[in-house]
């Protein structure tokens, strides 16, 4: 009987301590910047805590200007339509994600 307990306690300790290590993962990912009425917005664990005030630089060499334009890393181009988010590693979001890359000669 106290075996038994003993293997529960420690599955149970387990798991909340991989749960707990996979929302602060999740966490994570929910922040990037976002197009919200026609002006771009910070998010931090999936929640607006500010206007962008500057152009912005993702991990994947991305850049996010204040008018929603992005510039990839290889100089593909475009522009964040309403509600479309932009994860910090680069990732799309939104309900629109049908936008157009285009290459620029620069």
């Amino acid at each position: 009987m106290m075996k038994y307990r003993t293997v529960t306690l420690t599955v149970v300790g387990l798991f909340l301590s991989v749960s707990f290590l996979a929302s602060s993962g999740v966490a994570a990912e929910k922040d990037g910047v976002m197009m919200k009425d026609g002006k771009m917005t910070m998010m931090q664990d999936g929640k607006e805590v500010a206007r962008m005030d500057r152009e912005t630089t993702l991990s994947d060499g991305t850049r996010v200007m204040m008018n929603g334009r992005m510039v990839t890393k290889g100089g593909k181009e475009m522009q964040l339509k309403e509600g479309q988010i932009v994860m910090k590693d680069g990732k799309m979001m939104g309900d629109d994600k049908d936008v157009k890359l285009e290459k620029t000669d620069k």
